[in-house]
């Protein structure tokens, strides 16, 4: 019995997709986890300051991911 033609699948897009998925959980859990342990550990000044630090950070994850994908784009460019 045949099959019915199927769409081929796209592993780059997926790839894609799943690679921004993860980045944004990571920013998250990073934010929140870290930003809510240090509020019940510490209180709400080190909060503050605490949820400050972890977004230079989350920042910094953010550029090195804009870098990498730039550089990405620019290898497969024809």
């Amino acid at each position: 019995m045949p099959q019915a033609p199927r769409e081929p699948t796209d592993y780059r897009a997926m790839r894609r997709r799943l690679d921004r998925d993860l980045l944004t959980w990571v920013i998250v859990l990073l934010l929140a986890a870290g930003g809510g342990l240090i509020g019940l550990i510490y209180g709400g000044g080190a909060l503050i300051v605490g949820v400050s630090c972890l977004a230079i950070g989350a920042a910094i994850i953010l550029l090195l991911w804009g870098i990498l994908t730039l550089m990405e784009r620019w290898t497969h460019r024809e």
